[in-house]
């Protein structure tokens, strides 16, 4: 009887309150338990069945498609010549030692017109964000002129230029500075005012300000400008070398996409096609994507893999 009562008047004495440090730490374990991502490499099996395998499926199933349509006979075998055509072109341009030339010629002048592009876009951005007055007098031109098909900037380009690299970089500048510019601005409209407060109070203003505050919370919005004005650049050069052609200028891939129609050769056309895309896709597995996951894993919002 006595053990009873005093289990009950221990259940009805006042419990203690908690310490306000003691749910402090409670609350940033449960903070810390939220933010923990698994930091276990992902197995070489997993990243073949997830990454490898489905693009060469699909792959796979085109070319199966593809050759289901030329035994159709859909049409005349000059018009959709088979995988293996293509294939032969590639082969034949390979052990003529033609292959890496196409290539290289045009990544090259893409990548450094590009650069260029990027010199030029990145410090105008920067001036039509920051710069009430220069963004309601060039704003809207640089959204005109995202919007203008780089193919029209050939012609004036030509004649201004004559057939050159300089034509070439001229067509690119102008397809890929406004994508670049365009998507800074568009970064920096969402850097939240905090932030620049923050900056300010601790003292980075002017170009400290920019390169500590505003240039890495604009990064997310000014890697997408990177990236379509890369495929601004890629396309405008394309649409350079198809239209304008001369033996200084060597055969690029666009070169080579305009011989093949000339000389109504649909395997070749097929063949700079497929390089054009594998050129494009290799840009952005090999410096786009490695970016892109870079700045969402430092903002969290990619689990570590």
């Amino acid at each position: 009887m006595a053990s009873t009562e005093t289990r009950d008047a221990a259940e009805e004495a006042p419990r203690e309150p908690k310490k306000p440090s003691e749910d402090l730490a409670g609350l940033e374990a449960g903070l810390d338990a939220l933010d923990a991502v698994p930091t276990r490499r992902t197995s070489l099996r997993d990243t073949f069945l997830r990454k490898v395998l489905p693009p060469l499926v699909a792959v796979a199933l085109v070319l199966v498609v593809w050759q289901v349509l030329v035994w159709a006979q859909v049409t005349e075998e000059y018009k959709l010549p088979s995988p293996g055509a293509v294939w032969a072109e590639v082969t034949e341009a390979w052990y003529q030692g033609t292959l890496l030339g196409y290539i290289w010629t045009s990544v090259s002048r893409g990548l450094l017109g590009f650069l260029f592009a990027l010199a030029i876009g990145t410090p105008l951005g920067l001036l039509v964000a920051r710069v009430k007055f220069v963004r309601a007098a060039i704003g809207p031109i640089l959204s005109g002129l995202q919007s203008l098909p780089s193919v029209a900037w050939v012609p004036p380009a030509v004649i201004w230029l004559g057939l050159n690299d300089q034509m070439m970089f001229a067509v690119i500048l102008l397809g890929a500075v406004p994508s670049i510019a365009n998507g800074l601005v568009s970064g920096v409209d969402q850097v939240p005012p905090l932030y620049l407060r923050a900056g300010r109070t601790l003292g980075a203003t002017g170009l400290r300000g920019t390169w500590h505050i505003v240039m890495p919370a604009a990064l997310p919005g000014y890697l997408a400008g990177l990236k379509q004005g890369w495929a601004f650049s890629w396309r405008s050069l394309m649409a350079a070398e198809i239209i304008a052609s001369s033996p200084e200028l060597g055969i690029g891939l666009g070169q080579l996409l305009e011989n093949g129609r000339v000389a109504s050769s649909m395997s070749m056309v097929f063949l700079a096609i497929l390089l054009i895309l594998v050129v494009g896709i290799a840009i952005d597995l090999l410096i786009f994507s490695p970016l892109e996951r870079w700045v969402l894993r430092n903002r969290g919002l990619l689990a570590r893999s």
